[in-house]
C-alpha cells in the first residue's frame, strides 16, 4: 500500500551526511550492481535529511516521498504513482502496478538509476540527485514510459495508453508506449517533446525541449527515427521518418532532419544538411549527448542562423 502523504518528519536517527562534491558524482555508464544503486540511493536520503532541516515547510512532503521509504525503486513508484494519478485513476493502484514491474524486471531500477545519473553529470542546473527525482519532469516522464512500454509489450494496452495519456497531461511529453529508449537518457526542460511508436533512442541521448520524433504521414509499419548512442538533438529539432542518427551525432536547434545522418557528425538548418559536406563532413570529437556542447559547429557554418 501507498505511504500516507503528509506524516510529519521524525527526527533522523543518524547524522545528516553531506552531499558529494560535484566531482564524486559517479560515471554516466549504467549502474554494474546492486551497490551502485544503492550509493546512489543512500545520496538520496542523505540530501532528504539535508533539505529537511533546513526548510523545514519540505519535512512531511520529503518524509512521504523519500525518507519513509525502504529503497529507491519504492519512493520512484510512490511518487509517480502520486504525480500521474487522477481522481479516477487512483495513486494506490498505479503504485501497485509500478512496483509489480520492477519486481520482475529489475532492468527498470538501474535504467531509472542511470538517467538519473545522466542527468546529474549533464545539467548544471540540477543542484542533487533528490532534486531531480522530485523535480525534474523529464526524468520522471521517461520513467512513466518505461512502466507503460513494458505494459504495452506485455498486451495491457489499455493500461499503457492510459499512462501516456496521463504523462502528456502532468509532464507535457508525449512518448509512445511501444517506442524504445535506452539508458542515461536525458530530457532536458521535456516540454514539448513527442516520440512516435516505432521509434528507437540509445544509450546517453540528450534531448532538448520541443523535440519530435515523428512520421511523415498516415503511413503505418516502421515509419519513426532511430536514434544512436550519445546522440545531442537540439532544442525544437523536428526529424522525421525512418532515418538514421548515428551514434555520437548532433542535431543542431530547430534542424528539420529528413535523411540519414552518419556517425559523429553534424546537422543542421531547414532542411538539414551536414557540416563540412554530404560527401566528407566534419567529424566530432567529442560525444554531443555526453558534452552537450550546442554551438561547437557554428564557426564552420557561417550562414547557419538560430
Amino acid at each position: 500500500m501507498v505511504t500516507p502523504v503528509g506524516q510529519p518528519l521524525s527526527a533522523p536517527a543518524k547524522p545528516v551526511r553531506a552531499s558529494p562534491p560535484s566531482g564524486e558524482i559517479p560515471s554516466m555508464k549504467p549502474p554494474e550492481s546492486e551497490e551502485d544503486e544503492k550509493w546512489v540511493w543512500n545520496q538520496i536520503k542523505a540530501e532528504a535529511r539535508r533539505d529537511a532541516e533546513s526548510e523545514p515547510a519540505l519535512a512531511s512532503y520529503l518524509y512521504a516521498t523519500i525518507l519513509s521509504h525502504p529503497s529507491f525503486s519504492q519512493a520512484l513508484a510512490f511518487h509517480l504513482a502520486n504525480k500521474l494519478s487522477s481522481p479516477t485513476l487512483l495513486s494506490t493502484l498505479l503504485y501497485d502496478i509500478f512496483l509489480g514491474l520492477v519486481s520482475t524486471n529489475p532492468n527498470l531500477g538501474s535504467a531509472a538509476v542511470a538517467d538519473l545519473i545522466a542527468v546529474r553529470h549533464r545539467d548544471p542546473a540540477c543542484e542533487s540527485f533528490s532534486h531531480c527525482l522530485l523535480n525534474y519532469k523529464g526524468y520522471l516522464a521517461v520513467q512513466a514510459h518505461r512502466v507503460s512500454h513494458i505494459l504495452w509489450a506485455q498486451a495491457r494496452r489499455p493500461i499503457a495508453l492510459a499512462l501516456q495519456s496521463r504523462m502528456s497531461d502532468v509532464f507535457a511529453v508525449d512518448i509512445h508506449p511501444a517506442a524504445r529508449i535506452g539508458k542515461g537518457v536525458l530530457l532536458d526542460h521535456a516540454t514539448g517533446v513527442v516520440i512516435g511508436e516505432t521509434a528507437v533512442i540509445g544509450d546517453n541521448v540528450s534531448i532538448l525541449h520541443h523535440v519530435t520524433l515523428g512520421g511523415t504521414g498516415k503511413a503505418v509499419g516502421d515509419r519513426h527515427p532511430k536514434i544512436g548512442d550519445g546522440v545531442l538533438l537540439g532544442a525544437g529539432a523536428t526529424i522525421l521518418g525512418n532515418v538514421r542518427i548515428g551514434a555520437g551525432a548532433k542535431i543542431g536547434a530547430g534542424s528539420l532532419v529528413l535523411i540519414d545522418v552518419p556517425p559523429r557528425t553534424t546537422a543542421v538548418g531547414n532542411p538539414a544538411r551536414l557540416i563540412g559536406g554530404k560527401t566528407h563532413p566534419s567529424q566530432l570529437e567529442d560525444v554531443p549527448g555526453e558534452s552537450m556542447d550546442h554551438t561547437s559547429f557554428i564557426s564552420q557554418w557561417s550562414d547557419y542562423v538560430i
